[in-house]
């Protein structure tokens, strides 16, 4: 395993409980009776009355809010991967995940050896307009220290971000200067972007790559398609490698873009939840251009889906290796202290039939180990290492066989080191 991988799947962890949130929220608004209307805000139990019971009666004082707090992740561990609990604090970051922008000082940082070092400064953002640069370490925001605390991401990123426009002090460190320099810092609106570049490989190859579906990705996305389309483009490579998911509208005016009207791009069913299909409008815009889709073991989700929909139509091959496997739907249920669960609801299903999630019947701990497994048994470079049940056996449109059962499984394996993409189009034209 390398390091990449080590770094990566614990981002892909605490972004993938969120992907599944808008397909949830969906099922909910096109139900004829709301499943959880008041459920969060008044349901006595057992638990209830044993706190209850502390409360008053305890030999002590007791924090029962605390114990609320810490117990209900564990409950949760009890079901799936992705039922999750929101605590309030927590609720501003993972809105501002979803709605693809907020408010702070316009860096990314890394934290090594409990250093906080900016790797990059968004051009045209609030710190580069007052001079903070890449390799710049921070030491202190406002009154606290950060340097040589163990700090975490989480604890850095509620102190630099805030209210658009409010300011805040950032101390850095910079190789050449003795001191610490201090920058006063007005916060602003920073975009979250979803498509990462687009631009020609060759007279007829487009390369875009989507890094995230956010409510933002469906205009980024046709924005640089139609880019691609103006520049010749008769041939596009979709990067969707180490894309956690996200929103399900996204990904499904995505897809819309490149399938025929009435052709399936999924369904979702669960025991408490009808089934529901989408199908696509007849958009169609880029209909006449040859697909290929990337993916990899980070590919999850929302990835999944438009990799499923374009595999399972015959639209375009899927390349790359086994896609993540997380085809578990969530809704997001409010409770009245301002935190959240995110609760599972149904499956998803790509158009021949298959459930792509991962079994997580050996614990949550073993659920994500399948990463590492995977590296373990070259899976990433020999394809015959992958065995597949036979009772998961699903035909796509034009009668290829594909399996369900964990992840999408790409038509051709690659290790799609970068030399290989530019030769992509043509090496599958030659095979097909």
């Amino acid at each position: 395993m390398n390091k990449k991988t080590t770094i990566l799947l614990p981002v892909l962890i605490a972004i993938a409980v969120a992907a599944g949130i808008l397909i949830g929220n969906m099922l909910s608004r096109n139900a004829t009776t709301p499943a959880f209307h008041g459920m969060g805000f008044s349901q006595p139990n057992k638990i209830s009355t044993i706190l209850d019971l502390i409360n008053k009666g305890y030999v002590d004082s007791v924090n029962t809010s605390e114990i609320v707090e810490e117990t209900i992740p564990e409950i949760l561990k009890k079901l799936d991967p992705h039922t999750n609990y929101i605590p309030a604090k927590d609720m501003l970051e993972v809105q501002e995940e979803m709605s693809g922008n907020f408010s702070g000082i316009g860096v990314q940082f890394s934290i090594q050896e409990d250093t906080v070092r900016v790797i990059e400064v968004i051009s045209g953002g609030p710190s580069s307009q007052v001079g903070v640069l890449p390799g710049d370490r921070i030491v202190s925001v406002n009154d606290s220290v950060i340097a040589g605390v163990d700090v975490r991401n989480n604890t850095v990123m509620s102190l630099l971000r805030g209210e658009k426009n409010s300011k805040v002090s950032v101390g850095v460190m910079r190789s050449g200067y003795d001191g610490e320099l201090d920058f006063e810092i007005t916060r602003g609106d920073i975009p979250l972007y979803s498509v990462d570049v687009a631009y020609m490989i060759d007279n007829e190859t487009g390369f875009i790559k989507v890094s995230r579906f956010a409510n933002t990705t469906y205009r980024e996305f046709v924005e640089g398609m139609l880019k691609l389309k103006d520049s010749g483009a008769q041939k596009v490579i979709i990067d969707l490698r180490s894309n956690p998911g996200g929103s399900l509208v996204g990904v499904l005016q995505m897809v819309d873009e490149f399938l025929k009207k009435g052709e399936p791009i999924l369904y979702t069913e669960g025991i408490n939840q009808p089934r529901k299909t989408y199908n696509a409008s007849a958009k169609a815009t880029f209909s006449d251009i040859d697909v290929y889709v990337m993916i990899d073991e980070f590919s999850a989700s929302a990835s999944e889906i438009f990799a499923g929909a374009m595999q399972d139509n015959d639209r375009g091959f899927v390349i790359g290796r086994r896609s993540f496997g997380k085809g578990l739907v969530q809704e997001q249920i409010p409770l009245m202290d301002g935190s959240a669960l995110r609760l599972t609801v149904a499956r998803f299903y790509t158009p021949s039939g298959r459930c792509i999630q991962s079994s997580y019947d050996d614990g949550n701990e073993e659920y994500y180990n399948h990463i590492y497994e995977r590296f373990h048994n070259m899976e990433q470079l020999v394809a015959d290492s992958i065995h597949f049940d036979d009772s998961l056996r699903y035909e796509t449109k034009g009668g290829r066989v594909v399996y369900g059962g964990g992840g999408i499984m790409p038509d051709f394996l690659f290790r799609l080191i970068p030399l290989e993409i530019r030769n992509i189009s043509t090496r599958f034209t030659a095979r097909d």
